[in-house]
């Protein structure tokens, strides 16, 4: 992957992962820690070229992105999101396969501009990709529908960018 597609998909992931923290936290059902690893260890990052702790990083670089507590503490939720500009069961089972090798349990959550779709990975596996949508019980449909608004006014733009 060249440098300008390393960026795209960079600036893709981030929208989607402020959009879902932001939607989240709104909510306020829950407490959100990132823990993807360019939030918790950048030191560590500078040293990804070293064979010594590439193994290591090659963990901590698939760390899900968020972990979500529930206010009352008893749940708590590994998620990694995603930004799709169209859902293709395949391409999501093969995320939820590569996240299951080494973070069980944990949930996938996708951006789309046809809505947001969130389910726990051993399920999505399961049912071949198929994930559903984000269900009011994790953010109402008032504040989903306020999101939703917010990432389609990047959908032009990405189009052209992202195609």
């Amino acid at each position: 992957m060249n440098k300008i597609e390393f960026t795209k998909e960079l600036i893709k992931g981030r929208i989607a992962e402020t959009i879902f923290e932001q939607m989240f936290r709104e909510s306020g059902k829950y407490t959100i820690l990132r823990s993807g690893y360019e939030y918790t260890l950048p030191e560590l990052a500078q040293y990804q070229h070293l064979a010594e702790v590439k193994a290591v990083l090659e963990n901590i670089r698939n760390a899900p992105d968020f972990v979500l507590i529930s206010q009352d503490k008893k749940e708590v939720y590994l998620v990694e999101v995603k930004f799709c500009t169209r859902r293709d069961p395949s391409k999501i089972k093969e995320i939820t396969d590569d996240i299951l090798k080494m973070w069980n349990p944990s949930w996938l959550f996708i951006a789309s501009p046809d809505g947001f779709f969130f389910g726990p990975c051993n399920e999505i596996s399961m049912k071949n990709g198929q994930i559903g949508e984000l269900y009011p019980k994790w953010a109402e449909q008032n504040i989903q529908a306020d999101y939703l608004k917010i990432l389609r006014q990047f959908e032009p733009r990405a189009s052209e960018i992202w195609s």
